[in-house]
C-alpha cells in the first residue's frame, strides 16, 4: 500500500501532467489516503479538472476540493449574460429536455434547477454550464424522475457492469429501493469506484446512487 507522501507525490505530478490544467497555485496535503487540495485556480474547469487528476491516483481514497476560483478581471461576467449563455448552450446540448431546467445565477455561480427523466442529462447540464466564461461554481439540484421497477433497475445495473471492462461485477453487489440504489463491495481503484457508481447513474430512473464501495488496492 502507498504512503500519504508517496501519494501526495503522485498527485502532484498528475496535476502537472495534466495538459488541460494550470496547477501552479495548488496545493496538496495527504492524511490516510485522503487528498486536500487548496489554493485557487483562475477558472472553474481548471477546479474541476484538478479534482479529477487527484482521483485518478492509485491509492486515493478520497478527495476534499478548497480550491478558490479567482478569475482574471478580462474573464469576469455580469450575470445576465452568464445566464443568457447558459440557456443557450444547454439548449443546444439537450434540445428535448432544456426546457425542463431552470438556471439561477448569482455572483457568477451557477444554480440548475428542474426535472428530467435520465441522469445523462443532469450530468449534460453541469458539464455544459461550468465550461462557459465567468462561471465560478455549478450546484446541480436538478432531480430525475424514476421510471422502471426496482427489480428491473437492479437487473440493468448489474448486466451493464458485466459488459464494462473496467468493472469487476463479481466484486459488487447491487440494491434498489424504488429509484434508490445502493452499491456495496470492493473495487482495486478510485477511477474503478466511480465508474460503478457512473453505470449506476446511467440506469433510467435513478434518482440517488448510495456509493458504499470501499477502495482495497
Amino acid at each position: 500500500m502507498k504512503s500519504d507522501s508517496e501519494i501526495e507525490r503522485d498527485v502532484r505530478d498528475e496535476l502537472k501532467w495534466d495538459p488541460d490544467l494550470d496547477a501552479d497555485d495548488i496545493a496538496v496535503s495527504v492524511k490516510n489516503g485522503v487528498v486536500t487540495l487548496a489554493g485557487f485556480t483562475k477558472s472553474y474547469t481548471d477546479r474541476w479538472e484538478a479534482e479529477a487528476a487527484a482521483k485518478r491516483v492509485a491509492g486515493v481514497l478520497a478527495v476534499a476540493n478548497d480550491i478558490e476560483v479567482r478569475l482574471p478581471e478580462i474573464d469576469r461576467r455580469p450575470d445576465p449574460d452568464i445566464a443568457r449563455d447558459a440557456v443557450a448552450a444547454l439548449k443546444a446540448q439537450l434540445p428535448i429536455s432544456h426546457d425542463r431546467i431552470k438556471v439561477v445565477v448569482k455572483d457568477g455561480w451557477i444554480t440548475l434547477e428542474g426535472a428530467v427523466e435520465w441522469q445523462y442529462q443532469k450530468s449534460t447540464a453541469e458539464y455544459t454550464v461550468r465550461k462557459l466564461k465567468g462561471v465560478k461554481g455549478v450546484t446541480n439540484v436538478i432531480t430525475v424522475k424514476p421510471g422502471v421497477e426496482p427489480s428491473e433497475l437492479k437487473r440493468q445495473i448489474q448486466e451493464a457492469f458485466k459488459r464494462n471492462a473496467e468493472v469487476d461485477a463479481n466484486r459488487i453487489t447491487v440494491e434498489a429501493n424504488g429509484s434508490e440504489v445502493v452499491l456495496k463491495g470492493s473495487v482495486r481503484s478510485w477511477i474503478e469506484r466511480e465508474e460503478a457508481e457512473r453505470v449506476a447513474w446511467s440506469a433510467p430512473g435513478v434518482t440517488m446512487v448510495d456509493d458504499r464501495i470501499v477502495v482495497s488496492p
